[in-house]
């Protein structure tokens, strides 16, 4: 196998990965959400690139379809389809503008313009010479793709890092750690793609096509990981809202209090103790009952502020009365929780990681670490001895 060879694998590999991902997307019970819809039309929008670079290196069709010389510019709509599921997925699309009105239009016209390109020059100019002219005009079709492609970028991320306050709601259900890791990832393929722009005009676009290789192992790890963190992060989304229902709990609520008007500037005496185990009672009443062990994010100075203690004054209370930390104190009633999810037979076929999320821990790791500190089981252990 020459390298030639190796490389173009990874890009049949990648195309069939990306289209089983759009299947299955397509087919599962959210696939239909508009968010999932358009990641959906990304994958497969680079999957349709890479099998189209695959064919036209192989030679299969340019007998029958002139495919050597029609090259339809897939990347073009990539990033336009990352824009589109980013506002869905935030539920931003009220205050976005759709670019697929702008974007589509253009494609169309990309594809029309090169056809007209090739038809005018096919049979005026040899060969050799419609190659290097092809070559040209592509090159400059994918530096104009690779501009918009990267505009479309750079304000995408701009949305999701600077207009935080525009959608909190989401944030309550996914800290979007993984769409961050997507922008990494493809900040690296951007510059894997204008690398082997700058190869291929520098070597005056011929013998340029080894420039391309790693960016095929690139888009080969893109599409796996997309598609599979796509899958994974649609149902945990759905599941924790459903949970979250079922729990009565709707993180838009008001969480203030009237202020307790308890005597914190006290001198120790005798009845220190009572006083502080009334207290307790008022803090672990408060907690409860507003579920704010739910809230992951939730420290001893929120607590301070919604019950105006200071937070010296409720640690000293929550360590002397609970013998134990305040962040002990609420995993506690976490951990709880989180059993009684893990037996409650309607929640039987969801995922361990939504429902530790949904009991108040901050990620899958810290559930996983807090459960087995408590129960001595990891959540599958004690799920499978219990149901025994």
């Amino acid at each position: 196998m020459t390298t030639a060879d190796f490389f173009n694998l990874f890009l049949l590999v990648s195309a069939v990965h990306g289209f089983a991902f759009s299947i299955i997307l397509f087919c599962s019970k959210n696939g239909r959400d508009k968010s999932m819809m358009y990641l959906n039309l990304l994958i497969l929008a680079i999957s349709l690139n890479n099998i189209q670079s695959w064919v036209l290196e192989r030679e299969l069709f340019q007998f029958k379809f002139a495919l050597t010389y029609v090259q339809i510019p897939w990347h073009f709509l990539a990033m336009p389809f990352l824009y589109m599921f980013l506002i869905h997925y935030l539920n931003l699309t009220k205050k976005s503008y759709n670019v697929l009105k702008i974007i589509i239009p253009i494609f169309l016209i990309l594809i029309i313009s090169q056809i007209s390109f090739v038809l005018y020059y096919s049979d005026s100019v040899s060969r050799e010479n419609l190659n290097f002219i092809y070559e040209k005009y592509t090159s400059i079709e994918e530096i104009f793709s690779l501009t918009i492609s990267l505009s479309i970028f750079i304000y995408s991320f701009y949305i999701l890092y600077k207009k935080e306050k525009l959608f909190p709601k989401i944030l309550s259900f996914d800290n979007l750690r993984w769409i961050y890791t997507f922008f990494i990832l493809s900040s690296i393929g951007y510059t894997l793609w204008i690398l082997a722009l700058i190869i291929k005009v520098k070597m005056n676009f011929t013998g340029f096509l080894f420039s391309y290789y790693p960016l095929r192992i690139y888009t080969t790890v893109l599409i796996y990981w997309l598609g599979y963190q796509g899958l994974r992060q649609v149902r945990l989304l759905n599941e924790r809202k459903k949970i979250r229902e079922s729990l009565l709990f709707d993180l838009k609520d008001d969480f203030s209090i009237d202020p307790i008007n308890l005597n914190t500037e006290r001198e120790f005496s005798d009845n220190l103790i009572e006083k502080q185990k009334e207290q307790f009672i008022e803090i672990d009443k408060f907690i409860k009952s507003k579920k704010m062990y739910l809230l992951s994010k939730y420290t001893l100075q929120n607590l301070a502020q919604d019950i105006e203690l200071s937070s010296s004054t409720l640690s000293l209370i929550i360590n002397n009365v609970a013998k134990k930390s305040f962040t002990d104190y609420l995993n506690e009633m976490r951990i709880d929780l989180a059993k009684k999810l893990l037996l409650d037979p309607d929640y039987t076929n969801y995922t361990i990681t939504s429902l530790g999320l949904e009991s108040g821990f901050n990620s899958k790791s810290t559930f996983y670490t807090v459960f087995k500190k408590h129960t001595g089981h990891t959540p599958v252990e004690f799920k499978n001895l219990s149901l025994a």
